[in-house]
């Protein structure tokens, strides 16, 4: 093992490599043909299907069920990646349980629902394995756009825009593509590099290239980029990250939770990667959850997730909730942190007790204190970089229903932007409808 001297209980290596190599394996185990056909025997192709209604993309779910039913999956993912190009992500990490499953019928009269997404991860999954590309390019347009932002609304549109037969570039302040799913994504979600095979087949449309070191501001100015480009679409993300506002949190190991999935997901040896015997993660949506699960799965001891309100308020779903507990993982609710201790590194984080009221959430006065080596913060990202001229809306980047800006010619999505909720499928909508109003614009 190794470790620091300021943090002697944050080492590497505490667990065995086999170990940790079986922690990480697929999360959720891909269907055989014959399961996927059992499955999809379940589904009731319902005529006005809910679950369509409940997918951010509006998939055509009871066609793709029934197209892999009579042994066509490969047609079942041409349905899926017509509405979404990034489906096989999204099979993977969607929270379908509260999206498309939870409005199933099979779920309202059964309580158990036609499992959608392992469906559309069996489809997408048989095609990609193909190393084909379903999709083919439109006569070239003499179009330039410039995406930045390399996440998921910018490859989706990046990738209908070059099917339009628009030119494309896509720049990230990155060293890779993909965003959160190749940076943010607990790794036993997407196993095998899928982030970055994905993105490889994706470009397979043509027209597209990538330029990665490229940040906004830095590299790249906006007044530029509309000097260069017919349209522009922004899709940088959220790469702030919210302060606790509390007295210590300056010290060693309190991070950003974002910033140890990172470092999760670029190690190349799981084995080196220190982690804290006591890990304590504040917040309660999926990056809370994530962070917390793969702290576990490194070999801590004692991981909690603390949250201000109380569970049914936590965004991270009850399945994922279920997940982190299912894994060792303790759950604290209705408290905040008020102050963090130790002598340059933390050894422990106070909290004080939360009561929600009329006036809001307030504190009880009533404190208890947790041992930490680790302190993981997940309480929220915040817009930086956002360019001068561009109207904001509660932080974020003010688009229309389109993804248009304040500023003509300039479009956004993701989580940069105003919108839905913050969910790899609702990003893949979002740069896909952008996409088909720049080209609409671009065509008049």
């Amino acid at each position: 093992m190794t470790n620091s001297p300021l943090t002697p209980g944050v080492v590497a290596g505490r667990l065995s490599p086999q170990a940790i190599a079986a922690n990480f394996h697929d999360h959720e185990a891909p269907l055989d043909r014959h399961e996927a056909h059992v499955a999809a025997d379940r589904c009731y192709f319902c005529h006005d299907a809910p679950c369509m209604t409940a997918c951010p993309t509006s998939i055509d779910i009871p066609l793709f069920i029934r197209q892999i039913a009579t042994g066509t999956p490969e047609a079942a993912a041409k349905t899926i990646f017509a509405q979404n190009i990034l489906g096989g992500m999204c099979a993977r990490v969607c929270p379908t349980e509260t999206l498309c499953e939870e409005a199933c019928v099979r779920e309202t009269a059964e309580g158990k629902p036609v499992e959608i997404g392992r469906l559309q991860r069996f489809a997408t999954d048989t095609l990609m394995a193909k190393g084909v590309h379903p999709f083919a390019r439109a006569k070239a347009t003499g179009k330039k756009v410039a995406v930045v932002g390399a996440g998921p609304a910018g490859l989706s549109a990046a990738h209908r825009l070059a099917m339009k037969g628009h030119e494309v570039v896509v720049f990230d302040a990155r060293p890779k593509a993909g965003g959160l799913n190749e940076f943010g994504l607990a790794a036993y979600k997407t196993t095998n590099g899928f982030a970055q095979a994905e993105v490889d087949w994706l470009l397979k449309i043509g027209g597209i290239r990538i330029e990665t070191g490229k940040a906004l501001g830095r590299d790249l100015s906006l007044a530029d980029l509309q000097k260069h480009y017919d349209a522009v679409f922004l899709s940088i993300g959220l790469a702030g990250v919210n302060a606790l506002r509390a007295p210590g949190e300056d010290k060693a190991n309190v991070r950003p939770a974002v910033e140890f999935i990172s470092e999760l997901r670029q190690s190349g040896n799981l084995s080196s990667l220190p982690v804290g015997r006591d890990v304590v993660v504040i917040g309660g949506g999926m990056t809370a959850v994530d962070a917390a699960v793969q702290s576990k799965l490194l070999g801590a001891e004692n991981v909690t997730i603390v949250y201000r309100r109380g569970q049914e308020k936590m965004a991270a779903s009850g399945y994922e909730q279920e997940h982190a507990t299912s894994a060792g993982v303790r759950i604290v609710t209705h408290a905040a942190p008020v102050a963090v201790h130790g002598n340059g590194a933390v050894t422990e984080i106070e909290f004080a007790y939360t009561e929600d009221t009329a006036q809001g959430l307030k504190q009880t006065g009533e404190t208890f204190r947790l041992k930490a080596d680790t302190v993981l913060k997940a309480i929220g990202q915040t817009l930086t970089g956002a360019p001068e001229g561009l109207a904001l809306d509660g932080g974020k980047i003010a688009v229309d229903a389109t993804g248009r800006t304040s500023i003509a010619g300039v479009w956004a999505g993701g989580d940069c932007a105003t919108g839905g909720e913050d969910l790899t499928v609702t990003a893949v909508a979002e740069g896909r409808n952008a996409a088909e109003d720049i080209h609409a614009s671009l065509m008049t």
